[in-house]
């Protein structure tokens, strides 16, 4: 049931396939954005080769096999991810594998904890804007009806005016701190605020862009009727997503590569590009979607001196990852307690910013569970210090662990296993306008990832997808085959009254 107030951006018009020559596209990168990417250009029957590092497909939301010490082979994966119901190319993308979306599951509530006892929850709230954000406060131990009267209300209807891309003119050069500082949020409610949503970028508040900030209040609350609430995968993500979309594609003529390493591009061979492996092989490629991971994106740039000029390649050199975060999953013992949320926030509990119980939505844990009678437990520890360690930070996310679910503390841990990683893009103030974009100065090379610029009203893995799609038919426009429709939420503020005040502060 899409936001009647979605909008669809169409494709622009073209062939369905190609007349003559049949172009080739190596797609670098298999998480969504390159998946995305080969789905979108094999559509116009383009000939696609998607190489991918790992061995398995999803990116950051990939998975793999593990065996615990007591012999039992189970999912891991870098940590929960929400698919929210706005994600609109990203669950288009999954639906063409599974059209009901049985591969994901909705949670019921998504609860935030703080230290003080006080929690809120986004479950049972109106959906459409404004009632939703006014239901909020109406319940809220955080946020309350004096907040209201207390905060600079010409400064809070930008929240409400948000306009893609030209907010980023208005807010980008302050962080999302200081922005929340000049609204007059609480103390508590800014808190919150960057609970929700700062630090879904694993950034402190402090390297945030505010106009990033102000986009994710748009994308999930003020701008859309879809909800803060949330599906999640119902299984290891290989099972439940990519497995069925990776076998989709391959029967209708995808050709993947995983286990494969690009060292860099060139223009060497007979066709425009030529893609060099670790093993010394290379493929020729008419166009290239390089949909790598911020940090492998810059690696093949700066191994691929042809490509583009020097700015460019200094501009995507200097983009910056955001610091690392932890996710520590635990194989207990012991089941935790039957009233524990599936995935609860937390704040004010040291580094832990969230805690996921994931027998209640993933089957395969579930089974686990069940046949040890236990829990699979995972704790999430976001935006840390440079000098991190997984061995320094398992402590903490013991201790407190026990301190939310004190059940835990008599627990014995079967196995655990810790992802320490750092390498999500990272929105810096006054950033934006470095970003690199979909266009490169290569008319064949097309960027695509969450790290991309993407002037539309979409974060986190909706960007991914929608850059994939983008960055198709960027490739598909210039050899006059169909482009696809994009959707989005509205790209600006839903209210007219509210962003005439906007614009009247």
């Amino acid at each position: 049931m899409r936001d009647p107030l979605a909008v669809r951006h169409p494709g622009h018009p073209g062939a369905d396939r190609p007349a003559t020559t049949t172009p080739r596209v190596v797609v670098i990168g298999g998480g969504i954005a390159g998946l995305s990417a080969a789905a979108c250009l094999r559509d116009r029957a383009v000939d696609v080769v998607l190489l991918e590092r790992e061995h398995h497909l999803g990116g950051r939301v990939g998975g793999w096999s593990t065996t615990l010490r007591d012999g039992s082979e189970v999912p891991m994966n870098r940590g929960f991810h929400a698919f929210f119901r706005q994600y609109y190319n990203l669950r288009g993308l999954l639906r063409r594998a599974d059209p009901e979306l049985t591969g994901l599951v909705a949670l019921p509530e998504y609860p935030l904890l703080s230290a003080d006892g006080r929690t809120d929850t986004f479950a049972g709230l109106p959906q459409s804007p404004p009632w939703n954000a006014l239901g909020f406060v109406a319940r809220s131990p955080t946020f309350r009806w004096r907040d209201v009267s207390r905060m600079n209300l010409r400064e809070a209807a930008t929240l409400a005016d948000v306009r893609i891309p030209g907010g980023y003119g208005r807010l980008d050069e302050i962080d999302a701190a200081e922005y929340l500082r000049r609204i007059g949020f609480p103390e508590a409610a800014r808190h919150l605020a960057f609970e929700v949503f700062s630090r879904s970028f694993f950034a402190p508040p402090t390297d945030l862009s505010a106009a990033e900030l102000a986009l994710m209040f748009h994308l999930y609350f003020l701008g859309s009727s879809e909800g803060l609430l949330f599906d999640v995968a119902a299984d290891s993500f290989p099972t439940a997503l990519w497995d069925p979309l990776r076998d989709h594609l391959d029967e209708r003529g995808v050709r993947f590569r995983l286990g494969t390493t690009v060292e860099s591009v060139s223009h060497e061979g007979p066709r425009e590009f030529a893609v060099h492996l670790d093993d010394g092989e290379a493929i020729g490629a008419d166009a290239v979607v390089l949909a790598a991971d911020l940090g492998s994106a810059q690696r093949i740039v700066r191994r691929s001196p042809a490509l583009g000029h020097r700015d460019w390649r200094e501009r995507i050199g200097s983009a910056r990852t955001a610091p690392a975060f932890l996710v520590s999953r635990f194989w207990l013992d012991r089941p935790v307690a039957g009233h524990r949320h599936a995935f609860l926030g937390t704040s004010g509990f040291g580094p832990v910013d969230n805690i996921s119980v994931l027998e209640r939505y993933e089957r395969s844990a579930a089974r686990w569970a069940g046949e040890h009678g236990g829990s699979v437990v995972e704790v999430h520890c976001y935006a840390l210090p440079a000098d991190t360690t997984a061995d320094g930070m398992r402590g903490q996310a013991l201790e407190q662990l026990h301190r939310v679910y004190p059940e835990t503390a008599a627990a014995q841990i079967v196995d655990e296993r810790h992802e320490l990683r750092a390498d999500c893009p990272l929105f810096p103030p006054g950033g934006f306008g470095l970003r690199p974009s979909i266009s490169t100065p290569e008319p064949a090379l097309v960027l695509a990832g969450d790290h991309v610029r993407v002037d539309l009203p979409v974060a986190l893995m909706e960007r991914a997808a929608t850059s994939g799609m983008l960055a198709a038919d960027r490739l598909l426009d210039s050899w006059g085959l169909r482009g696809h429709d994009v959707w989005s939420v509205p790209v600006r503020g839903r209210s007219p009254l509210l962003r005439a005040a906007a614009r009247w502060a």
